[in-house]
C-alpha cells in the first residue's frame, strides 16, 4: 500500500486537485474539510477519497481528526496544509473577528496539524510536510493584512520546522501559488480579471489547481528528500513584476 497522505481543505479547489493527484500517484489519501457537507460527499463519491470533518483552527479537533484518519488508513506520513479562508478588509476597517478567523484557519492550523503528526514522523524517521502559502505571503496584498500575515507566517514556520526535522528524515516545504483558477477566483467578474489581475501575470493566464498539485507531488516524493525549507513559487511570473 502507498504512503498515507492527509490534505486539509482537501475536498475543494486546490486541495481537491492535490487529493486526486496523490491518489492517482498511488498514495492512500484522506481529506479534511470544515463545513460543506454536500461538497465533501460529492467529492468522496467521485474520487473514493474519504473525507473527515473538523475545524483545523481547533487543536483538540485536529488531534481527534488525525486519530480517526490513522485508525482508518494508518500513520500519516505526508501532510499537506492547504486549508485556508479569506476575510478581506482594509486594516482601518478590519474587525478582530476577521483577523482571528484568518489567522486561526490559515496559520494556527499549521501548528495544530504539524504538532499532532510530528512525533510519529520523528519516530518513523520519515515525513513530508507541505504547506500551501501564497504569493501574498511573499509580497503582501492591500486589503489582506490578515491573510498576508498568515501566509508569511507559514513560510517562517516552514523554515524553522525544516531545521528542527531534517535529521529525522522529515522535509518541510512551502508552495506559494499566484492566482489559480479555483471556484473562488473564477467568481471574480471577467472584466476585473482581464483589466486588473491578468495584466499582473507575465504568462497572461490563471494557473490551474492541477499545476499546484503537481508541485505537491514533486515535493512529497521520496526522490525529493534533499529539498527542505524551500519555498516553491508557482505564480506565472507575477512575483517578478
Amino acid at each position: 500500500m502507498g504512503r498515507v497522505a492527509l490534505v486539509t481543505g482537501g475536498t475543494r479547489g486546490i486541495g481537491a486537485a492535490v487529493s486526486k493527484a496523490l491518489k492517482a500517484a498511488g498514495y492512500q489519501v484522506a481529506a479534511s474539510y470544515a463545513g460543506n457537507d454536500a461538497a465533501a460527499a460529492a467529492f468522496t463519491a467521485e474520487t473514493g477519497v474519504p473525507a473527515f470533518k473538523w475545524d483545523v483552527a481547533d487543536f483538540e479537533a485536529c488531534k481527534a481528526g488525525i486519530a480517526a484518519v490513522e485508525a482508518a488508513l494508518g500513520p500519516v506520513e505526508i501532510l499537506v496544509n492547504n486549508a485556508g479562508i479569506t476575510r478581506d478588509g482594509m486594516l482601518h476597517k478590519m474587525t478582530p473577528d476577521q483577523w482571528h478567523a484568518v489567522i486561526g484557519t490559515n496559520l494556527t492550523s499549521v501548528f495544530n496539524m504539524c504538532r499532532n503528526v510530528i512525533e510519529g514522523m520523528r519516530e518513523r524517521n520519515f515525513g513530508r510536510i507541505v504547506s500551501i502559502s501564497s504569493i501574498n505571503g511573499q509580497k503582501g496584498q492591500m486589503g489582506q493584512t490578515n491573510y498576508s500575515a498568515a501566509k508569511a507566517g507559514e513560510i517562517g514556520f516552514t523554515k524553522a520546522l525544516a531545521q528542527e526535522s531534517a535529521r529525522k528524515g522529515i522535509t518541510v516545504n512551502a508552495i506559494c501559488p499566484g492566482y489559480i483558477g479555483t471556484e473562488m477566483v473564477r467568481a471574480i467578474p471577467q472584466d476585473v480579471l482581464d483589466k486588473q489581475i491578468l495584466p499582473q501575470v507575465p504568462l497572461g493566464r490563471l494557473g490551474e489547481p492541477e499545476e499546484i498539485a503537481r508541485c505537491v507531488l514533486f515535493l512529497v516524493a521520496d526522490d525529493a528528500g534533499f529539498i527542505t525549507g524551500a519555498t516553491l513559487s508557482a505564480n506565472g511570473g507575477q512575483y517578478m513584476v
